[in-house]
């Protein structure tokens, strides 16, 4: 278990070495928002506010925190540490504990309840943990980092429907899946949906134990549901039907090509970032990538292990979540069949349909490391019942050589450490909070261009600023409309917002109108503006440019920005 913390901390060392500017590279801008989400949280647990709601993204509308990815879970206990050290500091913990909690969560139940032998639990939890997609979403979505949740969830399930004390396990069951909720959603969901491909798999040829289980089924599970409910339910309630609420969250056709399965995670060993590319929607999103050796070494392991019940429902289970992440339409190599996956009518379930489907393939992981478990334990005890050489000669170094073929396998999909860059610090306007002398109470600050998913760094300058400011739109999932209530990223943009993502996205000064001059005054006073702000960045003379045009008034330089005193405008 130190051995998986310590690997752990070797995987994020760079950000460990430097919590005041250390930015973890291929998670985009996501380290900004998750930063902003833990911020927002602990502030609201500091003022005794309610953590499901803020408006200082997306002002003066706000924004549905339950809806979005909050982790509730864990950033209402680190409150104090994010209060007190800031949110780099937080964020750090929460995806290393993360990553070494989720291998050392699975170790714990492999090695109590699958295999008596140690190493080979070690072996399947190593897998759990670090496996290629874990590592891929370790660099931006802790939610789908932090699984030490999940491998007591399916632990407590297993001795209900065995009747080990079906009262008290209903109790402990709600309350992780309480917590698992407010943790990820998503998460659970996969692990729901490869449980019960398990269960099935595992039932079907012991269909005489099924009525066993009904009964402490009904009373476990019921308990269950109902404390998961009491500490869940409001938080899910003010979710789907709280302010900024939303029913779906749409991603259109996103299933894994069937070569991601035998191609190398980017931060890999055997990685290589255009082939990894070529395959996956982005860094943070390589869901399969469990590279040649390991996918023929399944196949073995199938074969080999078919006459184990438990092991046949795992390798089962592996197949099908393989085959349902490839979507609506399998693809291979680029190339549509036209030949359509399960997802194609899953996907239409309600919940299922915000689902990413490529994502369905993290549901191989933990059954594929239950698989190298019970494998490892197999090597271990033939090894130990060969019998003893009459002429003296050693035994066959079986254990040996499973290692080293075990090493061979996973070697070339082990991670590598996460690339960390450091970021600029924020300007002395936003962290020396000369801000405020330019913000009235209900009005709001307008970086230019506005935050989205693709430019989250105001975020970080309102987090330096102590979030003592409301910004209009922003990097968050929300209604598309009040009318239109299906989910999207972001707000939808106001014109006065396009035209100065353009001029991000050109380099190129605006022709400014009479009409967009008129557009920007309606809009200002949408966003009750008091002042736009263009910070160092890229294209920031024709963002400049831009907005003195626009406005019919120089900029001010002021604490290392451009900035526009508005309030005669919009009052």
């Amino acid at each position: 278990m130190g051995g998986f913390l310590l690997f752990t901390i070797l995987l994020y060392n760079g950000l460990w070495f430097d919590l005041k500017r250390g930015y973890l590279w291929n998670g985009a801008s996501d380290q900004s928002q998750w930063e902003w989400y833990s911020t927002v949280v602990a502030k609201s647990v500091l003022h005794f506010q309610n953590p499901f709601t803020t408006d200082l993204q997306n002002y003066p509308y706000g924004v549905n925190m339950a809806a979005n990815a909050a982790m509730f879970g864990l950033n209402i206990p680190l409150a104090p540490i994010t209060l007190t050290f800031g949110a780099t500091l937080t964020w750090a913990i929460v995806l290393t504990a993360g990553l070494a909690g989720t291998a050392i969560g699975w170790y714990w139940v492999f090695s109590r309840h699958l295999v008596p032998n140690r190493t080979a639990a070690a072996i399947g939890a190593a897998f759990c943990g670090f496996a290629p997609p874990m590592i891929s979403h370790g660099n931006a979505h802790p939610n789908f980092v932090v699984l030490f949740v999940l491998p007591f969830i399916a632990l407590k399930a297993f001795q209900i429907a065995r009747n080990v004390r079906p009262v008290r396990n209903g109790v402990v069951l709600g309350l992780l899946v309480a917590w698992q909720i407010l943790l990820g959603e998503e998460p659970l969901a996969i692990f729901g949906l490869t449980f019960l491909v398990f269960v099935i798999a595992y039932l079907v040829p012991h269909r005489a134990e099924i009525r066993g289980m009904l009964a402490p089924l009904a009373k476990g599970v019921g308990i269950g549901a109902v404390v998961a409910l009491l500490i869940a339910g409001f938080p899910l309630y003010w979710q789907f039907f709280g302010p900024q609420s939303f029913h779906s969250l749409l991603h259109g056709p996103a299933g894994n090509d069937t070569a991601a399965f035998t191609r190398f995670a980017t931060q890999s060993i055997a990685g290589w970032p255009e082939s990894a590319a070529d395959v996956s929607m982005n860094r943070t999103e390589e869901n399969a990538f469990f590279g040649w050796p390991l996918i023929v070494l399944v196949v073995v392991l199938t074969i080999w292990l078919w006459r184990d019940v438990v092991a046949r429902a795992l390798a089962i289970t592996t197949y099908v979540l393989a085959f349902l992440s490839l979507g609506v339409e399998i693809t291979v190599a680029h190339q549509d069949t036209g030949i359509p996956g399960l997802w194609k009518w899953l996907g239409q379930l309600p919940l299922l349909d915000s689902l990413l489907e490529s994502r369905l393939a993290m549901g191989c992981i933990p059954v594929v490391g239950g698989l190298l478990a019970i494998a490892t334990h197999r090597v271990w005890t033939a090894a130990a019942e060969q019998p003893e050489s009459l002429d003296g000669k050693q035994r066959f170094p079986l254990r040996l050589v499973w290692v080293g073929a075990v090493v061979a396998v996973l070697l070339p999909i082990a991670p590598t450490e996460l690339v960390t860059h450091e970021r600029p610090l924020s300007p002395p306007f936003f962290a020396d909070g000369i801000w405020r002398q330019y913000i009235a109470p209900g009005g709001s600050l307008v970086p230019v261009p506005l935050p989205s998913t693709g430019e989250a760094e105001p975020l970080h300058w309102q987090v330096d600023a102590g979030l003592g400011y409301p910004m209009p739109e922003g990097y968050f999932v929300g209604p598309t409309s009040a009318e239109d209530r299906s989910g999207r990223y972001g707000a939808v943009p106001l014109p006065t917002s396009d035209l100065f993502a353009e001029v991000e996205r050109t380099g190129q000064t605006a022709e400014v109108t009479e009409a967009d001059r008129t557009q920007a005054l309606v809009d200002l006073r949408k966003w009750n503006a008091d002042v736009l702000v263009v910070g160092p960045r890229q294209n920031q003379e024709a963002l400049k440019s831009t907005v003195e045009l626009l406005l019919r008034k120089p900029a001010e330089f002021v604490g290392g920005v451009w900035v526009w005193d508005v309030r005669a405008l919009t009052a």
